[in-house]
């Protein structure tokens, strides 16, 4: 009987795995205010790669980026609004939210690093306002 030789994940798929765990560990422990912080950084740091892959002329790349930025702002920032309870200020930030995400999608189909930097400095703003508020430092 022959068994097939495992192949190690190397340096770089050993870090990869024990980061996504260690993220993991912190969604899991967070608090409802940390994780949106953790998704404002998530969608911003998706942008931040999304310029290089557009800088590099990687469109696939660039796409999946924007694509993984666009997905947390819907499906995580806009979800979490509550529009009964939060007024005014959800109304604001839903259409923050949709601002921003009108830029990725332009920036997508124009090849536009300027579109990603409006939808990343409305991101940092909210971040920025989220952390003095809810006093969570970066």
């Amino acid at each position: 009987m022959s068994y097939a030789t495992r192949r190690s994940p190397g340096a770089r798929g050993i870090a990869h795995t024990y980061s996504n765990i260690g993220l993991e560990t912190e969604v899991l422990s967070a608090s409802p205010e940390k994780l949106i912080t953790l998704l404002l950084d998530g969608a911003r740091a998706a942008i931040a790669r999304a310029k290089l892959y557009m800088e590099e002329g990687n469109i696939p790349a660039r796409g999946q980026s924007i694509s993984k930025a666009l997905d947390i702002i819907e499906n995580g920032l806009k979800a979490c609004l509550d529009m009964e309870k939060g007024g005014e200020i959800a109304v604001n930030l839903r259409n923050v939210y949709e601002l921003a995400s009108h830029n990725l999608l332009l920036a997508n189909l124009n090849a536009d690093i300027e579109r990603l930097d409006v939808a990343d400095r409305l991101l940092a703003d909210i971040a920025d306002a989220w952390r003095a508020v809810t006093g969570k430092g970066s």
